[in-house]
């Protein structure tokens, strides 16, 4: 058998060589030459329109394979809310009492009606449902949408396995290829790119260096995006605000445009990538000391959108990463520069992936393979028209105006609850807003009690004619 080693490592080597030759070949042609050029040759487009019919017969065959079962599809929740209006008066807080008291006191009965709110409350829950998975109505042919669908019948069971084969055997390895591709260039090229002298040459190859770079990255999330009202770009000197779902919202908005980031200093790989970034563009980065000094960060913010010359800021206000499904309340820090801000609006399609990252459940690296193992993410952009602050308008009005044209855009629920509920607990002003609530409602409701309190005399008169009758 040592005869034979020589001529059978030999041929396993150059299988190998070719192998490696034909896949660099193939991901140099039709990823890397389009990035480049910023064209596309439909090949994405392709996959997702075949995507669609699978799904659509995957969903026949659940139907149908249910049915024979006489099991019950699992229904998700719907993003809607239940408005829960505040009493206004004593009759709705206590219900259908015939009469009250002329004086406002409290009265046992008084706490059924918080009790009750406080129940649903808790069954529509309006902000912890935000930091979970969005639920779908058919199943993607993903495990982690639902566990109990590939169960359902064989031949689903079947096309789930063979999912799993393309998910993790070829599209997955493409895609690792791929970004570490777009990472290491953008770390190359910006690096030799900032040592050129600062004239236009230099901006406008470090322009191109980034646009490459994430129009690499985008191919490597299988990416499809469609960008609405392109007219409405942010432009030099002004503050881009978007909602938030994800990390990968600054590589889907920057594959349209160059950006400068606003962020905390890391350390490790994110570190590097910020080094080689700041080299060729002006990004505002901050030590962790300096993120908690307002003045400090709204002076370089500031400092930034007054030079023209530089590249629009993105800013996600929301400060954290929200399910797909609504806005949560925006900060008012980045208001209240005196700038234009240009409001975008993002929204991704569930049935090919959940983009939205759950950073109390996955680490950033294994959010990044989820991602990278699901089958696309398909999104939508809108660029809404530049807004200003109103004369008269405070900064958490303007914040609030923003925040409800980005949700009517993106057909998003507009939530007046703080992100950073995610981690803390209910701040004590919600409670007493509460007690204000019922100590108005007691205090404040003289004409009504009057009111009340003659028909409650008619209704004594009538019934005592009617019982001499």
């Amino acid at each position: 058998m040592a005869w034979f080693s020589p001529p059978v490592d030999n041929l396993l080597y150059r299988c190998l060589s070719v192998s490696i030759t034909v896949w660099l070949t193939l991901l140099f042609v039709f990823t890397i030459v389009p990035a480049v050029l910023g064209v596309s040759f439909g090949i994405r487009s392709f996959y997702i329109a075949t995507l669609l019919k699978i799904f659509e017969w995957a969903t026949l065959r659940m139907e149908m394979g249910a049915k024979e079962k006489n099991q019950e599809l699992y229904k998700p929740y719907t993003n809607g809310i239940i408005v829960k209006e505040p009493p206004s008066s004593l009759r709705e807080l206590r219900g259908s009492a015939s009469c009250l008291r002329s004086e406002p006191e409290f009265e046992m009965a008084d706490i059924f009606y918080f009790c009750r709110r406080g129940v649903e409350s808790i069954v529509d829950d309006e902000v912890t449902k935000r930091f979970s998975a969005q639920e779908l109505e058919s199943w993607n042919l993903l495990t982690r949408s639902n566990y109990n669908f590939p169960h359902i019948s064989l031949r689903l069971a079947a096309l789930w396995g063979l999912g799993v084969l393309v998910r993790y055997g070829i599209l997955l390895p493409l895609r690792v290829t791929l970004a570490v591709s777009g990472i290491s260039l953008l770390l190359v090229l910006t690096t030799l790119v900032a040592l050129l002298p600062r004239t236009e040459l230099r901006f406008y190859l470090s322009e191109k260096v980034h646009l490459m770079c994430y129009r690499i990255c985008v191919r490597a999330l299988t990416a499809i995006i469609t960008y609405h009202n392109r007219e409405n770009k942010p432009k030099n000197g002004g503050i881009c605000v978007a909602n938030h779902t994800t990390p990968i919202d600054v590589i889907i908005l920057a594959n349209d445009g160059c950006y400068s980031l606003v962020g905390q200093v890391h350390g490790g790989l994110m570190g590097m990538i910020q080094r080689a970034m700041v080299k060729s563009t002006p990004h505002i980065w901050f030590e962790r000391s300096e993120v908690k000094d307002r003045h400090l960060v709204a002076k370089r913010l500031s400092d930034h959108v007054a030079d023209k010359t530089k590249q629009p800021i993105l800013i996600f206000p929301e400060g954290t990463c929200i399910n797909n499904t609504s806005v949560m309340m925006f900060k008012k820090g980045s208001f209240e520069i005196e700038c234009t801000v240009y409001p975008v609006a993002i929204k991704y399609d569930p049935r090919f992936g959940d983009a939205f990252w759950n950073s109390s459940k996955f680490g950033l690296v294994s959010y990044l393979l989820r991602m990278m193992s699901s089958w696309a993410i398909v999104c939508s952009v809108w660029y809404l028209p530049p807004m200003n602050r109103e004369e008269g308008e405070d900064a958490v009005q303007f914040a609030n105006r923003v925040k409800a044209a980005i949700a009517a855009q993106g057909g998003l629920v507009d939530l007046i609850w703080d992100g950073g509920l995610k981690r803390a607990k209910v701040k004590d002003a919600f409670k007493e807003e509460q007690q204000k609530l019922y100590s108005k409602v007691l205090v404040g409701d003289h004409d009504s009690r009057d009111q009340r309190s003659d028909k409650c005399s008619e209704g004594e008169n009538d019934k005592d004619a009617a019982e001499g009758q």
